[in-house]
């Protein structure tokens, strides 16, 4: 089994920008005009244009906003230096929102990215958690 990651975003040469240069993704192509895929981790990560606004699903009212929100569901990226790794993100426009955690031999900073979608920079000792 494969595991594909989409991302929402309203404005796709920003989200391209902001995950090859935070997270040293790489672009691979552009499909349509409107999806960015990019590779260099695990899973091939979709970046989908969505306008602010448009409906999240034809099952509910809701909309998609791209402020600091809160969901379920989150990408962790596992990098090899946490402390390295967040400087870049930064650099890129990612928000830090915690302290480096220390757990069961890793080490974890939580972010938002310029698009209001929460994601950890996760350094492990051995290949996960101890």
């Amino acid at each position: 089994m494969r595991i594909v990651v989409n991302i929402d975003v309203p404005d796709l040469a920003a989200a391209i920008e902001f995950y090859t240069t935070a997270v040293d993704l790489r672009l691979s192509r552009i499909l349509d005009d409107d999806v960015a895929e990019l590779t260099g981790a695990d899973s091939v990560i979709y970046l989908l244009t969505s306008p602010t606004g448009s409906a999240a699903s034809k099952s509910t009212d809701e909309r998609r906003r791209y402020t600091r929100h809160w969901t379920p569901v989150h990408i962790d990226f596992v990098v090899e230096d946490v402390h390295e790794a967040s400087e870049r993100a930064i650099s890129a426009g990612a928000t830090r929102e915690s302290e480096c955690v220390e757990w069961r031999d890793s080490k974890c900073i939580t972010f938002s990215d310029p698009f209001g979608h929460g994601f950890c920079l996760i350094e492990f000792s051995g290949k996960t958690y101890g």
